[in-house]
């Protein structure tokens, strides 16, 4: 093998967390991350269309707070039954989440280092299989809080061994807590909060074509800026 391709496989290697060569099961789950990554990106410009017209259904979807929130407020004005959004809104966040247990079971370190590049949290997560279980319960059960690296805590966990079950259940619970308190703001605001949905609604189809214009726009300024910087 050539000098440039064994200076090369080492920096490939670190875009992939397995070891060796992939296996189907890699390969499978790699395909399932992407999806839910493709689908989370595909519904993005979507949302201010269906905020108002079927907000449950876009949290069921999401597992977004805003849209959380927005049903509960149109649940306020008798729309939706509050229940029904709890439960579309906590199911819509943790539908996915074995997925990313599964990740950390399967590699272990290898999908910590592609969800971050913090030292700190790297050096935390490495600790995995020595913490106590209760610490890594609360830290599942927690792991919904704003700041919190999930995905993270989500690997962690199957990289750890916990159970399936125990973590869903954990994770459902912090979910479900979650929900309550956007779902009780959202209630408590009501006839304002929709105010707000619908004037969101109206303006959907700006608000959509700006997010697309801004993810497209992007890249496009750090190429030039990396352009710019390269010339000096």
């Amino acid at each position: 093998m050539s000098e440039t391709k064994q200076e090369a496989a080492p920096t490939w290697r670190r875009f992939v967390p397995w070891q060796g060569r992939a296996t189907r099961v890699d390969l499978a789950l790699m395909g399932a991350i992407l999806g839910v990554v493709a689908l989370g990106i595909a519904l993005r410009p979507l949302k201010p269309f269906l905020v108002a017209s079927h907000p449950v259904a876009l949290a069921f979807l999401t597992g977004d707070l805003v849209a959380i929130g927005a049903a509960a407020a149109f649940a306020r004005i008798g729309e939706a039954p509050l229940w029904l959004v709890i439960v579309a809104g906590a199911v819509g966040m943790v539908k996915f989440d074995w997925l990313t247990w599964w990740t950390g079971r399967q590699w272990g370190e290898g999908i910590i280092r592609m969800f971050t590049t913090s030292q700190r949290v790297l050096r935390f997560a490495g600790r995995a299989t020595e913490l106590p279980p209760w610490v890594l319960r609360v830290a599942v059960l927690l792991a919904v809080l704003p700041g919190v690296p999930t995905a993270v805590v989500y690997a962690m966990a199957g990289w750890a061994r916990m159970r399936l079950t125990v973590f869903l259940l954990l994770d459902l619970a912090g979910a479900v807590l979650m929900t309550g308190v956007i779902a009780a703001l959202g209630y408590w605001s009501g006839q304002r909060a929709v105010d707000i949905v619908l004037l969101v609604d109206k303006y959907a189809s700006v608000v959509s074509l700006s997010m697309i214009g801004i993810a497209l726009l992007i890249p496009l300024v750090k190429r030039l800026i990396g352009r710019v910087r390269s010339g000096r």
